[in-house]
């Protein structure tokens, strides 16, 4: 199908579900069917408008030039005014193939980011504890909203475990690709010879589902509660607050004790084991779509290496798709993360676009 064709297509139903909204406007679940409907299509349409005004100045001006040929100082700046133009048109399309691209269903959702030391002792746990903080400042960077659901530290101020909720538009579309196993290089603190040590950190990062989405029966759970253990406060050991939760068809397990009550850790339990059911049935179905791929943009497994943070260097280097920045302290913090996030996403665009996979949403 030609680009004009499809181009057709989406102005036509971007006027349909406008014109329909007025008509639904007293039904309510209608209206907020054709509400989504529209914003979806909006980003496309102004695309598509965008496009089409490029293409019809160029056109309007070479029509000019035909038209009076013998004024050369006009053709002259015609012909720098089309140029300009033209430049313009490759990014636009590029950009309307991209918002053509079928979506991934979860996207949209928002994140259950889950950190664990990895090979390499303490200075293992102190890396969990440096990616942890970095997410953290870079979904406060984002204006983004973030729960932490329970974080487990060793002795040294280092992370055995740690697991957030992160809330706003598009996070799991953002911080998807950032699943996989992290490695840093770097000098301990501990170590006297100043010897460079390798460590490791993995990264899951789940699609956070509504109730709805995952249906939980109470013959299919196991719940233990038991008394917390470890830096605490006053409770520990005192009350049975902490939770214990067994998914018995999967087999899953989720230990929950951060919280003083044991119907927060229950809670909180639950929406952990939620998201890893429903991470379950997203890895799923994203493996049967990965089996007619020739390739990807890395497959988000955790056993995947898939960034370097070299301290005596300062740089961070992603390994999926060769990007090295000299910005080891910004990515930390939180600052230049962002052009890592958006490297890997520019890049599994173009891989699916070669892929053909660009074919109308319509």
């Amino acid at each position: 199908m030609s680009l004009r064709a499809t181009y057709d297509i989406y102005l036509k139903r971007f006027a349909d579900v406008k014109a329909a909204m007025t008509k639904e406007a007293g039904n309510a679940e209608r209206f907020i069917a054709l509400s989504r409907e529209f914003s979806d299509l909006e980003p496309i349409i102004e695309r598509i408008i965008e496009t089409q005004r490029v293409q019809k100045e160029i056109a309007q001006l070479e029509e000019s030039i035909r038209e009076d040929p013998e004024d050369d100082a006009f053709s002259t700046l015609a012909v720098q005014e089309i140029a300009l133009l033209q430049e313009k048109l490759p990014d636009l399309e590029y950009q309307l193939k991209v918002l053509l691209l079928p979506k991934d269903a979860f996207d949209e959702k928002n994140a259950i980011i889950e950190i664990r030391a990895g090979a390499g002792g303490d200075e293992a746990g102190l890396f969990a504890a440096d990616l942890f903080r970095m997410y953290q400042r870079y979904a406060e960077l984002q204006k983004w909203r973030i729960e932490v659901l329970y974080i487990h530290e060793n002795e040294l101020g280092g992370v055995k475990e740690a697991s957030a909720s992160i809330k706003g538009k598009g996070v799991f579309s953002q911080l998807k690709f950032e699943m996989g196993v992290h490695r840093v290089q770097r000098v301990p603190t501990t170590e006297a010879s100043g010897r460079i040590h390798t460590s490791t950190a993995t990264v899951a990062v789940l699609p956070e589902p509504e109730e709805v989405d995952v249906q939980l029966e109470d013959k299919d759970l196991k719940i233990d509660v038991m008394r917390a253990s470890g830096a605490g406060g006053q409770h520990v050991n005192k009350t049975e607050s902490a939770v214990r939760l067994t998914h018995l068809p999967t087999g899953l397990v989720v230990f929950q004790q951060d919280e003083r009550s044991q119907h927060m850790n229950k809670a909180r339990a639950m929406k952990i084991l939620r998201a890893r059911l429903f991470e379950l049935e997203r890895a799923r179905v994203e493996a049967e779509r990965a089996a007619d791929r020739k390739s990807q943009v890395g497959t988000g497994e955790r056993s995947e290496r898939v960034r370097t943070y070299n301290f005596p260097q300062g740089r961070v280097t992603d390994h999926r798709i060769n990007l090295t920045l000299y910005k080891l302290d910004k990515v930390l913090a939180g600052e230049a993360l962002e052009e890592l996030v958006k490297a890997l996403i520019r890049a599994d665009q173009d891989t699916r676009l070669a892929q053909g996979y660009s074919e109308t949403r319509a």
